[in-house]
């Protein structure tokens, strides 16, 4: 198989908070023109489906990139009628990618139609993967056996210092890097925030921030090559 899912948030603000937040752009752009230079085909799909937010900070400091994606105006109108997680058909998909920004620290962990697809990709022997806070896609993914799928896994999300270095800590409805160890998982993380770090255990493949997105993707890619 050659498709992969890429999973974005539908949360367009800190919960009751008016602040705004959504999809961190670069880090789907970054993915998704990684995955299609590989050779694969990418679906973006949501908790909910419909639109999309997008941090307004991400279109504010994007890079070329994501600012050549920003006028393409066929990616940017799939962004306001994405597909539902509750439509996804599992076994046809290679991987699943959890990107981030703030927004999906409400809709992904409960989401049990993302939890079932990506129990599913996994077991068929797929990649499970994450950048930044789309690691809150992972918390609460249990595999048929009970267990937690980052049980006792190494991986790598958006730090608590970089929730200071954002000034969002106070924001937000919990610190990623404490509920990964909180379900057995061993946190690891680059020793300066918001640089470039991804890690890979087996079919589990993590990158830090949304600076990682480019080299989390080499590494998604690199693990679904050895499949």
């Amino acid at each position: 198989m050659n498709r992969i899912l890429a999973v974005v948030t539908n949360q367009a603000t800190y919960g009751t908070d008016p602040h705004q937040t959504g999809l961190w752009l670069a880090e789907l752009v970054h993915f998704y023109a990684g995955a299609l230079q590989a050779g694969f085909e990418v679906d973006i799909v949501s908790p909910a489906g419909g639109r999309v937010p997008l941090d307004p900070r991400s279109t504010r400091w994007a890079d070329k990139q994501t600012r050549d994606y920003m006028n393409d105006h066929a990616f940017m109108s799939g962004l306001n009628d994405t597909s539902s997680a509750t439509d996804v058909d599992p076994d046809r998909y290679a991987a699943i990618f959890y990107t981030g920004g703030h927004g999906v620290m409400w809709d992904f962990p409960s989401n049990a139609a993302l939890q079932q697809a990506a129990r599913q990709i996994y077991e068929n022997g797929g990649v499970v993967s994450s950048v930044c806070h789309g690691a809150c896609g992972l918390l609460n993914i249990r595999l048929s056996d009970g267990s937690l799928l980052v049980e006792g896994r190494t991986v790598t999300g958006f730090s608590t210092a970089e929730e200071r270095v954002a000034m969002v800590k106070k924001r937000v409805p919990f610190l990623l890097e404490d509920e990964l160890r909180n379900r057995g998982a061993r946190y690891i993380r680059n020793t300066i925030p918001m640089t470039p770090f991804a890690t890979a255990d087996g079919r589990l493949v993590t990158g830090q921030n949304p600076y990682s997105t480019k080299v989390v993707t080499a590494k998604i890619i690199e693990t679904l090559h050895q499949l």
